[in-house]
């Protein structure tokens, strides 16, 4: 499957974006779909999931009441939602898919198979 997000850009804090993820090449409903995040300097880390069939979501701490994770299967498309922006919300963020649906797994890069290309998020104090 192959992935490509978009969305991203320069906002002041307490704003919101939506990023999306667009998906072709495969049945997409039958993927878990991730997003994470990568700051200068940083290790990649996981944001949020949607598992394919039960579609129960997940989120990191850090993220938890402010973003989002959402898919529309006919269009192929996993979004996410982010409301209050905080200044360390900064980095690339990464959709990714999976058809794993072990919650070890898919709260790790590791457990993906397919990524699409990184979209820039920067939030301004």
């Amino acid at each position: 499957v192959q992935l490509q997000a978009s969305g991203g850009g320069l906002v002041q804090a307490g704003d919101s974006l939506r990023l999306s993820c667009v998906a072709s090449g495969r049945t997409f409903s039958g993927y878990t779909m991730g997003w994470f995040r990568q700051a200068p300097g940083k290790e990649r880390a996981f944001v949020a999931v949607e598992r394919w069939g039960d579609r129960s979501t997940y989120y990191a701490d850090s993220v938890k009441g402010r973003f989002t994770i959402s898919r529309d299967n006919a269009k192929n498309t996993v979004y996410l939602q982010m409301n209050s922006l905080k200044p360390e919300d900064t980095a690339n963020y990464y959709c990714a898919a999976s058809r794993s649906i072990i919650m070890s797994s898919i709260r790790n890069p590791q457990g993906y198979g397919f990524w699409g290309q990184g979209t820039l998020v920067t939030v301004s104090s």
